[in-house]
């Protein structure tokens, strides 16, 4: 433990963060699994949960005010939108991701077995616990500079691209201008344990299929079906 100990402080400070209380960014990279698998000898370390439950808090804060600043002119609706496209699942794993926090996290054997560590749900919150602990370590205006540097630089993107609409409801109104249709999705297959499936949906105009998309759940899997449709569609428009 003295060694992932070493290992966390070095990574930490690696990101521009010089812990006060290292403990607390142990904790935020702590899974639940790693407690359960050693419960005996880890007795009084715990896991990220609470410290995920507090980041999250501290996130929508930052975000939101950086948007009601950035973008005055917008609609209540519309900065609700950039700001759930922007702390998403997704979009802090893809964060966590680049950070290299799945590299760090302390997890069963088991967890690790079955991709831990690039589990897109795994890295958003630990994403947050990170945040949480550098809340209680730092304060507010640590987090601010941390999220600023780290997750701020979408927003401008997800703005002009509008990404904060999904891909269901942009090909749904497409295929509306288009077609006067609304389109069905229909199950291709689905495969895998109860505990670990993957569904793949098809999405159809009328007859014709413009796109199948495989995931975790049956809506990940209409949500990327979807994306290939929309991308066929402004494929085929670029060739015309």
């Amino acid at each position: 433990m003295d060694q992932a100990k070493s290992n966390i402080e070095q990574f930490v400070m690696s990101l521009g963060i010089k812990p006060k209380n290292i403990n607390y960014f142990i904790e935020a990279f702590t899974h639940r699994s790693f407690i359960n698998e050693r419960r005996k000898e880890k007795q009084g370390l715990n896991h990220n949960e609470r410290l995920e439950f507090l980041g999250d808090a501290v996130l929508e804060l930052i975000s939101s005010e950086y948007l009601y600043e950035k973008y005055p002119n917008r609609p209540e609706g519309e900065l609700t939108s950039f700001r759930a496209a922007t702390v998403k699942t997704e979009s802090l794993a893809q964060t966590a991701r680049s950070l290299e926090y799945g590299q760090h996290l302390l997890m069963s054997h088991g967890e690790e077995a079955t991709g831990g560590r690039e589990k897109d749900y795994l890295l958003a919150n630990t994403y947050e616990a990170v945040l949480g602990a550098l809340y209680l370590d730092q304060g507010y205006e640590a987090c601010k500079e941390f999220v600023h540097k780290t997750l701020i630089p979408k927003v401008e993107t997800i703005v002009e691209k509008r990404l904060d609409i999904d891909a269901k409801t942009k090909f749904q109104e497409l295929a509306q201008e288009i077609f006067k249709l609304t389109p069905n999705y229909d199950l291709v297959s689905e495969s895998g344990p109860d505990h670990d499936k993957t569904f793949e949906m098809a999405v159809k105009v009328g007859d014709r299929v413009f796109g199948k998309g495989k995931g975790s759940t049956k809506q990940k899997a209409e949500e990327n079906a979807a994306q290939k449709a929309l991308e066929e569609i402004a494929e085929n428009k670029e060739k015309a």
